[in-house]
């Protein structure tokens, strides 16, 4: 794969931005020449969907609103988190096939290829996102807010799947084969994605499962999503900072995932060696 620039980029900047794009680009085409990649990345979230929604719905009360409602906020944010692990697979492959020793013969940017690849894994978030909110639509999910609550909460979802996609793309920098990629994500994913409030009200949890759900990140995103599609219903919110503030916390958690994450994920990409 060749960098092709413009003639007379020479800015830092200009030239930065435009090795990014065509390592996105790049990432783009291979999903399209590939799209098993993006059917099997949004099969699980519609089976998630179905199966709590049709299957456990009726076995499930949460007080204040229909589970369908509250469910809805849960699929999501497991649905961007999730699609985060593509950016550590996508960089555990790469690594093993020897498409990063090439990226790092190139004239360009160790950082762009980083940028290349989050950027990629946002758009396919984006596009299971929409369709995630389709399946919604059909088994009686609704939008009880305004336009721009439901873009600003849409946004954030995405925000933070961005911000996560660092921490897992630092991860597939660090383990030594694609293989074990999917092992480690899971013991990260699984707990922060079940141990939460995505699927069951967290004061309905034992104590110890309470406390980790009511300060767990996902928590607080799908505390947010819930708040800004309006479906909060009437079931109280727990006294605690972070769900009673969960926009705020998200900002935050991505603040903080952003400023550690991509710093070492970039110098992680410098001291790599051939594998």
């Amino acid at each position: 794969m060749s960098i092709a620039r413009p003639l007379g980029l020479s800015n830092p900047l200009l030239t930065w931005s435009s090795d990014g794009w065509t390592v996105t680009k790049r990432n783009l085409i291979k999903i399209k020449r590939v799209p098993e990649l993006l059917i099997f990345a949004v099969i699980q979230p519609i089976m998630f969907v179905l199966l709590f929604s049709q299957v456990y719905a009726g076995s499930i009360s949460v007080q204040g609103t229909d589970y369908v409602q509250f469910l809805m906020a849960g699929i999501f944010a497991q649905t961007v988190v999730f699609g985060s692990t593509f950016s550590g697979a996508a960089m555990a492959q790469d690594l093993k096939e020897g498409i990063i020793d090439r990226f790092r013969s190139l004239p360009m940017s160790g950082s762009a290829v980083l940028i290349g690849r989050t950027n990629s894994d946002l758009v396919l978030n984006t596009l299971s996102m929409m369709i995630m909110m389709v399946t919604g639509v059909l088994v009686g999910w609704r939008v009880n807010s305004s336009f721009p609550e439901f873009l600003a909460g849409v946004g954030l979802l995405l925000l933070f799947s961005y911000a996560f996609s660092w921490v897992m793309a630092l991860l597939g920098m660090s383990v030594r084969s694609p293989e074990v990629i999917n092992n480690a994500s899971f013991l990260i994913l699984f707990p922060l994605t079940f141990i939460s409030n995505a699927f069951v009200p967290s004061s309905t949890l034992p104590t110890p499962l309470r406390i980790f759900a009511e300060w767990n990140p996902v928590s607080s995103l799908v505390q947010a999503a819930r708040q800004l599609f309006g479906n909060l219903g009437t079931a109280p919110v727990p006294d605690v900072w972070t769900m009673q503030n969960p926009i705020l916390t998200v900002l935050i958690g991505v603040a903080v995932m952003l400023v550690v994450f991509v710093p070492l994920c970039i110098r992680k990409f410098a001291s790599i060696s051939s594998r």
